[in-house]
């Protein structure tokens, strides 16, 4: 493997790629893979190809981009045999943005130039959907406004897994920019709860994995600063 990948449930994992500690999550069914992000650069997102042709024996079907930052959605193209839905912000995204944005975090120019050459726009524009994957069904919601305007997050109800996207981060404050909702996020975590259950597992943008009670703390502290 090219990236440690854990088990978070019946053919759900994750890896926590080094660069930003961004997670990718991978949801595994019958007849397809959902990638959940794609990481920086192009040569993360092939290394993540790899791995998935190991874990699941065959090729990325699916990918959901959780929102537009450059850590998030540059490493799309890597995977030429799967379909991309993302928000329609994602589609909207200022290419010289994503680039600043990348160098200003310490990414590799060149490596973000190819990357940005490749990107593709996300053929499936959505808020919410519903992505069959054979034995069983994703649900991709868009619970409300918060790290950005257009968060999405992937449920996976028969594993009780919640990929969250930035809405979560466990390994660092939340991240609060130009592009975020502080007073909207604290209901937009009420409805991430609502969507998982008391005993499911969410899955931060960024670090460990957390339970109910961290998004609760992390509720609290957006709350304070609005």
């Amino acid at each position: 493997m090219n990236v440690d990948w854990e088990r978070l449930g019946d053919g759900v994992f994750r890896c926590r790629l080094p660069f930003l500690d961004v997670t990718v999550g991978l949801v595994q069914g019958a007849a397809g893979v959902l990638l959940v992000d794609t990481g920086t650069t192009l040569a993360e997102a092939r290394a993540i190809d790899r791995d998935v042709g190991e874990l699941a024996g065959h090729a990325v079907s699916h990918i959901v981009l959780t929102h537009n930052h450059f850590d998030h959605i540059l490493g799309s193209s890597a995977f030429d045999e799967a379909v991309v839905y993302g928000a329609p912000e994602v589609a909207a995204t200022k290419k010289e943005h994503l680039r600043a944005d990348a160098i200003r975090h310490g990414a590799d120019a060149a490596e973000i130039d190819r990357a940005i050459a490749a990107l593709r726009t996300p053929e499936h524009l959505i808020r919410h959907a519903v992505i069959d994957l054979g034995d069983r069904s994703v649900n991709v919601v868009h619970p409300g406004r918060g790290h950005t305007n257009h968060d999405l997050i992937v449920v996976v109800p028969d594993a009780r897994v919640v990929l969250c996207g930035d809405l979560v981060e466990e390994s660092g404050d939340p991240v609060i920019d130009d592009d975020s909702d502080v007073a909207a996020w604290p209901a937009t975590l009420d409805a991430v709860l609502e969507f998982g259950g008391a005993d499911a597992v969410y899955v931060p943008g960024h670090g460990a994995v957390v339970d109910a009670g961290f998004v609760r703390r992390q509720q609290q502290w957006l709350a304070g600063r609005m």
